[in-house]
């Protein structure tokens, strides 16, 4: 009876330490997704799906839901643009591109990656 009370709090502990680790995992992923999407446009303008794909391909997990509010926040920040292309397939596509405001934002942000990347790696040298 002991040795199963034991085994079923260690379950415990390691489910609830294993929950915090996916929490802290996410919101990381979340405080990078902007900048990534960035890094996305500045080497050419995209289509959502497009950036999704890509986001998919580099395990940042995104779901459309996630995307668009976040692409009309830029949008409105004046950060991107976007202009409507005809498409062979079906109806026109919007796609995104970087202002020169976004340009110099994204400027802004790989500077500050790049000081925070610095700090954990001297951190974690120590």
């Amino acid at each position: 009876m002991q040795g199963t009370r034991v085994m079923h709090i260690f379950v415990l502990s390691k489910r609830k330490i294993t929950m915090n680790v996916d929490n802290v995992k996410s919101q990381m992923r979340k405080g990078m997704l902007e900048y990534c999407i960035m890094l996305l446009l500045h080497k050419e303008p995209a289509y959502a799906s497009d950036i999704i794909q890509k986001l998919k391909e580099a395990q940042l997990i995104v779901v459309e839901g996630t995307l668009y509010p976040l692409l009309t926040r830029l949008k409105n920040d004046d950060l991107l643009s976007y202009e409507w292309v005809e498409s062979t397939q079906g109806p026109p596509r919007k796609y995104y591109k970087l202002t020169e405001k976004g340009e110099a934002f994204l400027g802004e942000l790989e500077i500050s990656w790049k000081e925070l990347n610095e700090t954990v790696n001297h951190i974690a040298s120590r």
